[in-house]
């Protein structure tokens, strides 16, 4: 793949890439759209993700070019940008803008990317670009950034320039993703210990339900400002900077505050799932991954009933799941409203596995999902 890729950059540039780096997707294993509520998340890299290969020009030009997509982008050397329509570009261009505020002007760079995360499918593909820009820029201009500076930097990309409200946990994940471990992230804090991920006789499935969605253009923002609605309800008769400072035993006492059916069911899918990571640490401690898998199954079904972000496809995806005799447990994973899902599949059932969840998801959805097997693997990195 390496040199198929020096062999494109060369022929789109006219020259041959000087450095190149590595950014993986994330899967968030449970605790979801709890990360912009201050919640604890569990998060790993996977070892599918982004390259990118880069060479200076003395043009004064940034070039933006992908193996993925045919529109390629050309800015002149400026002080400050602005995202132009919905091109994959605009999230390479929104950390020069970003950098750009440190005191540092970028000089003409020659730049092609290369994916394998399935665009819009959960994995954190667009984050993946931020993460992977960032490090290499600070790599190559020795900025001298650390990592949380460039987290924090290509999370402030996604919400300024791009214009989605998301919280810090894909980009975190891509940065600091161990092999075979778990991160468990406080959202608020930024205090994060890694959690040994060994699944024993069981892999990681990713299940792509083909059903693709744009943040920007989904209700993801609708979400973030419920659960903003929320807590300012809450905040009428309690002192708390995010809704996951509060139990359960707790949020009972003052949930009366929420008078909105439907601002209530999303702040208690919330809180709840913010439980079920603190249980969910502790059993992928003490190696119980049925009860782990159980956690999985009760977070797909409040994200379903609750938080209203699944959908036909993921809910097809993990019935299945549920009735296959293999998996000990499933959930949507990432934002949801498409994307993918997640399962704990025995070793050895792939081939099996793959087969009866497309003839059952073909004749619920009329379209085949895609079935993936990715390792946990380490984040951005230079190569």
């Amino acid at each position: 793949m390496e040199q198929q890729l020096i062999d494109r950059f060369t022929a789109q540039y006219h020259q041959k890439p000087v450095s190149s780096y590595f950014a993986p997707g994330r899967v968030n294993l449970i605790g979801e759209h709890i990360d912009y509520n201050g919640g604890l998340v569990m998060p790993c890299a996977i070892t599918a993700g982004t390259w990118l290969l880069m060479a200076p020009n003395n043009d004064q030009v940034i070039r933006f070019s992908s193996v993925n997509f045919e529109e390629i982008g050309s800015f002149n050397i400026q002080h400050s940008y602005q995202k132009t329509g919905h091109q994959w570009y605009n999230y390479p261009l929104g950390v020069f803008h970003e950098l750009q505020k440190f005191d540092w002007m970028a000089s003409g760079l020659d730049l092609l990317y290369f994916g394998n995360i399935p665009i819009g499918s959960g994995l954190s593909s667009s984050a993946s670009i931020e993460v992977l820009t960032a490090f290499a820029l600070n790599d190559y201009f020795s900025l001298g950034h650390d990592k949380l500076e460039l987290v924090k930097l290509s999370k402030r990309v996604e919400n300024d320039f791009i214009g989605v409200n998301s919280g810090i946990m894909d980009q975190f994940a891509i940065a600091f993703g161990e092999t075979d471990k778990a991160i468990v992230l406080n959202c608020d804090s930024l205090k994060y210990k890694m959690v040994e991920c060994n699944l024993g006789d069981y892999i990681l499935a990713i299940i792509n339900t083909n059903k693709t969605r744009k943040l920007e253009e989904s209700k993801y923002n609708d979400r973030v400002a419920e659960c903003e609605e929320a807590l300012l309800a809450l905040q009428k008769e309690i002192k708390i900077a995010n809704l996951c400072e509060l139990t359960a035993e707790k949020f009972a006492l003052h949930s009366h505050l929420i008078t909105d059916e439907s601002i209530l069911k999303r702040a208690t899918h919330v809180i709840k799932e913010n439980d079920r990571v603190h249980l969910a640490a502790k059993a992928l401690n003490a190696g119980e991954l049925a009860e782990f898998g159980r956690l999985m199954y009760a977070s797909h079904q409040s994200l379903k009933e609750l938080y209203e972000v699944s959908g036909k496809e993921l809910d097809a995806v993990v019935d299945f799941c549920h009735d296959y005799e293999h998996v000990i447990g499933a959930r949507m994973t990432g934002a949801g409203f498409g994307g993918c899902a997640i399962a704990l599949l025995k070793k050895g059932q792939e081939e099996d596995f793959a087969k009866q969840l497309t003839d059952n998801y073909v004749a619920k959805i009329g379209y085949p999902a895609a079935i993936y097997i990715h390792g946990i693997g380490n984040g951005v990195t230079k190569l």
